[in-house]
């Protein structure tokens, strides 16, 4: 197994209007804000996912926190067993009953989890994951976990784990959270702080709508991780989405995009495509304002500002696009025709002209 230190996993940005912390930590093997090819972002959270499964075989429940660690959480869990329960916490809207807390750094700090037949899946575990890409101070765990065990008691008879890419907690935090019998697993120790103050940033820019017509294709799902999920159903789902691409369409360099919490399938259906021999590279749509600067040492040198899939009146952003043969869109965001539009005019600013977008269709929201 890879070994992993502080320069394969970290980049620091500068965060825009937050005032509790201004930078961020950018990862870039996450799939996230920079593009990668599947194949390492995978490798990387494999590795987390061997180091968490070797010393917590018995979980059947893992928790991703939003939206930066849906895809390391699902790969933990499916590192685990098949047979292991995901579920990923949420920032959108839809019906169900739900556990609500804050990530009091974020730019977007409500958060929620999915609560139905929860009492059963703890019931179901000794173990449960908390997965995350970086834990700092573990105040957002530790709200969560504290209303969980209120809520539902049971858990406090139960081993937790916090695992991470990315670990910066504090002897005391760390006693913080084994107070509540929360131990921590993770790839790389980062015992540091960052000066952000040198680099002089501007916004991402809006882009200008260009209408084009697109291929738009549709999978359906009938597993949503925000409502929980059998890992290996929801991986075996996201591999499927290669099956409905005409493979003659997207020959050459090949960019694979998700959408803010919807970043596993894209990562997975990429790495199939890789497997099959196809240049591919990975990221996503982020609600993450991250200053933009052109110094060779800064992450984010380029960036559009983009409605969103979810929310036509949120902003979201998308940075470091350049040219592709071909890219494929995936999401599964419903009525995204506003977002769409923007992502495919800054696809397009790049000189990207061939664009597909997958649209997951869950069946549970027919």
């Amino acid at each position: 197994m890879k070994i992993f230190n502080s320069e394969d996993v970290l980049r620091v940005a500068k965060r825009l209007n937050n005032k509790k912390r201004n930078y961020l930590l950018v990862n870039p093997l996450q799939g996230k804000h920079l593009p990668v090819k599947p194949s390492a972002a995978l490798e990387m959270m494999n590795s987390l996912g061997k180091m968490v499964a070797k010393k917590f075989s018995k979980a059947r429940l893992v928790i991703g926190f939003a939206e930066t660690a849906t895809a390391i959480g699902a790969v933990v869990a499916k590192n685990i067993s098949d047979d292991c329960f995901y579920l990923q916490t949420t920032r959108e809207e839809f019906n169900g009953t739900f556990i609500e807390f804050l990530e009091e750094h974020s730019h977007a700090p409500e958060q929620k989890l999915f609560a139905k037949n929860f009492s059963v899946l703890i019931n179901q575990t000794s173990e449960i994951i908390f997965v995350d890409d970086e834990l700092s101070t573990g105040k957002t765990l530790l709200n969560i976990v504290k209303q969980l065990k209120n809520k539902f008691p049971a858990l406090n008879d139960k081993k937790i784990c916090a695992a991470s890419i990315i670990n910066r907690l504090s002897e005391e935090n760390l006693r913080n959270l084994a107070a509540e019998n929360i131990s921590c697993v993770y790839l790389v120790k980062i015992d540091k702080n960052f000066d952000v103050e040198k680099f002089s940033v501007v916004e991402a820019e809006k882009i200008a709508p260009i209408r084009k017509n697109i291929s738009l294709s549709q999978k359906i799902f009938t597993v949503d991780p925000r409502r929980g999920v059998k890992i290996g159903e929801y991986f075996n789902q996201c591999a499927e989405i290669i099956n409905i691409l005409n493979h003659e369409d997207i020959l050459g360099e090949i960019l694979i995009l998700g959408t803010e919490e919807c970043m596993l399938p894209a990562i997975i259906a990429g790495n199939c495509l890789e497997a099959e021999n196809f240049s591919v590279l990975t990221h996503s749509t982020t609600r993450s304002p991250i200053g933009i600067c052109k110094n060779k040492n800064y992450p984010i040198r380029e960036g559009f500002k983009l409605k969103s899939f979810y929310d036509s009146t949120r902003t979201t952003f998308i940075y470091n696009l350049k040219r592709y043969d071909a890219a494929i869109i995936v999401t599964d965001a419903e009525n995204f025709s506003a977002g769409l539009e923007d992502l495919i005019s800054a696809l397009n600013f790049h000189g990207v002209d061939k664009i597909f977008c997958v649209e997951i269709k869950n069946v549970r929201n027919l």
